[in-house]
């Protein structure tokens, strides 16, 4: 039996999923693009270019749900199936576009580089707990204007797993195509075999802007995966109640899966979000709150009841440190989200409302990870009778530390985490150093990234990527990229 978790019964479930039929017909959706404006036109959707806004008929959300997969895959650059969307599957990768990263050295917040996107990929690489990349901080060494094409292009040259990305600008989504159709030896082989998701986020409440919308189309056009990434605020940007804010999020979530579904019948679209339980007293969007945890998990539920893959900005934490906070609130949203069987949860490494990455709390966050998805397992039967044998054949004595039983089963009924988890006994601990937690995450973090190994991208390809890269980089005036080492 696998454990699990339910926060909404049927009826509400039904209901919540027909509130958000009707709120696309009143108050409508708000879509400031004119290539959707045009595709849900032509799709008879009572469409007001004054206001822009757009009443969709229920019959047609449902149309569109019915041509959206239950399921797909990502591929790692080996061409190997990575990331399974759809089901029960739960998969993890690191949070995304964080401006801040947390020093190694100092841990005090700064910008992000260059190297701190390598050194990050390539821990990414090292932790078998993590099941993607993430384009995980924007860099502060090159123009605004490219930050999102420059991660991706950072990942592709140091990674292997699939990644989870998303673009900033309208004109910078097709430099992206580029770069990722060159990694996978162009556009077909991507389409049959892809290497990354888009997020794509609608405004709350219930707005589509022309950059988002634009990209949720061009990805539906080339069959590219997109995750809708809905973010309503409680008693902020959306209703103070949780029910409330899941209504909201169904009603974006359905007029972006109508969106791509025009632009693209059968394109891969998955039913995700970044919402929070609004702090009314600092007037901030806590992703470590019981209540954020609640709405994701809530939100996934009417996913799964529509068929689709589903995902979630989880596991964060809203401490500035890697401190107690950090460690129970992540534990919390990570648990929650496993149990709820969301499909990809990102978040690991992530502090202060989503906008700063740690290294050190990635390397911890995956331990926990990894005793998640030991869970999620439930408890197996291996043998039958369960034990009553074995008990009876070992009897009253301690044999069962030699016996053969043991030696079978003991690696795959006890998850066994690294050294980073400490277990010795004190005295055997203190001999070590007294280490903390953060002491051992800094260690770890520098043996994974100095045991990175390389990807498996060609120097050809590599050089391909980069001039792509750098005519990006040349359009808002900079004139040479920074070296990447070996």
């Amino acid at each position: 039996m696998r454990p699990g978790i339910q926060f909404l019964d049927q009826s509400t479930a039904d209901q919540i999923i027909r509130e958000g039929f009707a709120l696309l017909e009143d108050p409508g959706i708000l879509v400031e693009n004119r290539a959707a404006l045009d595709l849900l036109e032509a799709a008879d959707a009572r469409v007001n270019r004054t206001t822009q806004i757009v009443r969709i008929p229920e019959e047609l959300a449902r149309q569109a749900l019915q041509t959206c997969p239950s399921t797909f895959q990502l591929f790692d650059l080996h061409g190997n199936p990575a990331v399974h969307y759809g089901g029960s599957a739960v998969h993890f990768d690191p949070g995304s576009a964080a401006l801040e990263v947390l020093d190694s050295r100092t841990q005090r917040r700064r910008t992000p580089v260059t190297e701190d996107l390598i050194r990050l990929v390539k821990l990414v690489e090292g932790l078998p707990q993590l099941d993607a990349q993430s384009t995980a901080m924007v860099s502060g060494d090159v123009p605004e204007e490219i930050g999102d094409l420059y991660r991706l292009y950072l990942a592709l040259n140091y990674m292997s797993k699939p990644i989870v990305t998303g673009a900033f600008r309208v004109d910078t989504w097709a430099v992206m195509l580029d770069l990722l159709t060159t990694a996978a030896g162009g556009l077909k082989q991507l389409q049959q075999k892809p290497l990354a998701v888009f997020d794509v986020c609608p405004s709350p409440p219930l707005k589509w802007s022309d950059l988002t919308c634009q990209n949720l189309i061009d990805c539906a056009r080339h069959l590219v995966p997109a995750e809708l990434v809905s973010m309503p605020l409680t008693g902020a940007t959306a209703p103070v109640t949780l029910a409330g804010a899941v209504v909201q999020h169904t009603a974006e979530c359905l007029s972006g899966v109508t969106i791509s579904q025009l632009a693209r019948p059968g394109a891969p679209i998955v039913w995700g979000g970044s919402p929070s339980a609004f702090d009314m007293r600092q007037g901030t969007t806590p992703m470590g709150a019981v209540g954020t945890w609640m709405i994701d998990c809530a939100y996934a539920e009417i996913g799964q009841a529509l068929d689709l893959p589903t995902h979630a900005y989880l596991g964060m934490s809203d401490a500035k440190v890697v401190d107690a906070q950090a460690g129970l609130e992540s534990a919390g949203g990570a648990l929650l989200g496993a149990l709820a069987g969301i499909n990809m949860i990102s978040g690991a490494g992530m502090l202060a409302f989503e906008n700063c990455q740690s290294l050190e709390k990635l390397v911890l966050d995956a331990e926990f990870i990894g005793m998640v998805k030991h869970l999620i397992q439930g408890i197996q039967i291996r043998d039958q009778p369960i034990a009553q044998e074995l008990i009876a054949e070992v009897g009253h004595g301690s044999g069962f530390i030699t016996h053969d039983h043991t030696y079978r089963w003991f690696r795959e009924e006890l998850y066994l985490p690294s050294d980073l988890i400490d277990r010795h006994p004190p005295e055997i601990w203190e001999e070590k150093g007294s280490l903390t937690a953060l002491d051992r995450a800094q260690n770890r973090v520098e043996d994974l990234v100095s045991s990175w190994e390389s990807s498996p991208l060609t120097e050809e390809l590599r050089k391909e990527l980069r001039e792509i890269t750098a005519a990006a980089a040349a359009s808002f005036g900079m004139d040479r990229l920074p070296e990447l080492p070996n």
